[in-house]
């Protein structure tokens, strides 16, 4: 299990230059490794010894990781710093998270409130999960996004609450994990282009003098004032 981790950390992070590296050097790594030993002490009854456990990884890699936790093989959280998981997560094999990720409870209630994620699942930096939600296999948790609702397996998701984007194309078996923030959709900019053609159409068919508009060019730059910043 510590050389499938190791191997994850150099497969999915192209900074890892061997496993010495990637075994002094990662956080993330420790994290994962840290959660192991709480856990194993959680299930076995000394809850308060697995809770110190927790406390000392995250004074030493900045990752908060709740010892009763379930946390698949081969999770690689890269860089790390502020990653919480909550106490009912459930995380499946493959996943992978950056900074600032959290997944976290919506209740009070001693019971299931914490998320569930799929395996190969891919959460961007600064990704909200928050309550009882499944995301299903497959999908990517875009950079800074809210996930409030379930997410179906092979799906995107971007935005404040979080949209739900369906893939055009399944991700096919053994793929390398979602990275590729630039192509993220944007669905408000999509949305604003969409209603600018549409007037324009009505204005052309009504014969009205098109009214000047504020729109990005076609490199996709707004326009505006000058600011000191």
């Amino acid at each position: 299990m510590l050389r499938e981790d190791l191997q994850a950390a150099r497969e999915r992070d192209p900074a890892a230059r061997n496993s010495l590296e990637v075994f002094l050097c990662y956080p993330g790594v420790h994290a994962v490794w840290g959660h192991r030993v709480a856990h194993w002490l959680w299930c076995r009854g000394a809850k308060l010894t697995a809770r110190a456990v927790s406390a000392g990884v995250r004074v030493l890699t900045g990752i908060e990781i709740h010892p009763a936790a379930r946390i698949g093989p081969r999770l690689f959280i890269d860089h790390g710093t502020g990653v919480v998981i909550g106490e009912t997560s459930e995380v499946g094999a493959d996943v992978t998270m950056y900074h600032g990720v959290t997944l976290g409870g919506t209740s009070l209630a001693r019971t299931k409130r914490h998320p569930t994620i799929g395996d190969r699942v891919t959460i961007g930096t600064g990704a909200k999960i928050l309550g009882p939600v499944t995301v299903g296999d497959d999908s990517r948790i875009g950079a800074n996004a809210v996930v409030v609702k379930p997410v179906p397996p092979n799906s995107v998701v971007v935005g404040v609450p979080g949209q739900v984007i369906a893939r055009s194309h399944a991700r096919p078996p053994g793929a390398p994990a979602d990275r590729d923030d630039d192509l993220l959709p944007d669905l408000v900019g999509v949305s604003l282009q969409s209603l600018l053609r549409r007037v324009d159409d009505l204005e052309a068919t009504a014969g009205v003098d098109p009214v000047p508009q504020t729109r990005p060019s076609p490199a996709g730059v707004w326009p505006g004032e000058d600011f000191s910043i």
